[in-house]
């Protein structure tokens, strides 16, 4: 059984997309069949990890909208183990469509369930808003991970986002925790940074992870070639973060039957040809 992460936050810019294509990347090369899903209408996700948009022959906007299932939306990436299922812009209009269909919030969840048994873990790409997209990520999620940039402005939208997360637990998904806070584009010399990073401890405690992601010029090169920074330069900090977060993602799911990467320089080798 599977269990499913949404990747989440209502703004822009925190490193979301980036933490879900690379957190998702490296537990797939640790050995765990793992699945990404993108509903974001932008599609970043799926170009990011180098599935062309406009050659998909299905969509997670097909699944939602009954076209067709969420197994044949599914295609392959270039990270071994690595699933997903793509977005792009017909996503747009999906959001209309489904405010007629009953129980219009719980749509994403009834369509994983058949899934759940296929993969270890499922990430969602959530768009940078609390919408309708978004609420149903959160029906369907078992976990919530929150990207968060060490700026002032990260934490003005906080009390909205874990607003969104009490109304979500109390009418929709009982059961949804908060898997973990990520600090991203993390800057450890910056003392306004560090009074930041101070005020997310102090309200998340224990679920702020231990380890951060830099700022890395890398990291921002690495979709414009649809490619995972293991793949794009797996040397480079925001990779070594990258290993050092999902192994930390692992072992706090209890999960210590991973596989070690012990040389970051063959992951480069083991990039695939997407599916489209």
């Amino acid at each position: 059984m599977s269990k499913i992460i949404a990747v989440a936050n209502q703004k822009g810019g925190v490193g979301k997309t980036t933490t879900c294509i690379n957190l998702s990347s490296f537990v797939a090369a640790m050995g765990k069949r793992t699945l990404m899903i993108d509903i974001d209408p932008q599609g970043n996700c799926t170009s990011g990890i180098g599935v062309e948009k406009k050659e998909l022959r299905a969509s997670i906007y097909n699944v939602l909208v009954g076209e067709c299932s969420a197994k044949d939306a599914t295609v392959k990436t270039c990270v071994e183990g690595l699933d997903l299922i793509p977005s792009n812009i017909d996503l747009a209009g999906a959001e209309i469509e489904l405010i007629k269909v009953p129980n219009r919030e719980k749509v994403l969840r009834s369509i994983l369930q058949p899934l759940k048994n296929n993969y270890d873990y499922i990430f969602i790409d959530c768009p940078p808003s609390l919408a309708l997209l978004t609420v149903n990520a959160l029906t369907a999620a078992d976990s919530i991970l929150i990207p968060i940039q060490g700026e002032f402005f990260a934490l003005e939208g906080l009390s909205q986002l874990m607003n969104t997360i009490r109304l979500a637990k109390k009418h929709l998904n009982p059961t949804l925790e908060v898997e973990g806070v990520l600090l991203t584009m993390y800057d450890g010399r910056s003392n306004l940074v560090a009074s930041v990073t101070s005020e997310i401890i102090k309200f998340f405690g224990k679920s702020v992870y231990t380890h951060r992601i830099p700022r890395n010029i890398k990291l921002g090169e690495a979709p414009s070639y649809g490619k995972p920074i293991m793949h794009f330069e797996p040397r480079c900090s925001g990779s070594i973060a990258y290993k050092a977060l999902a192994e930390e993602f692992l072992e706090r799911n209890k999960d210590y039957n991973y596989t070690k990467i012990t040389s970051m320089a063959s992951l480069k080798r083991k990039a695939v040809k997407p599916q489209q």
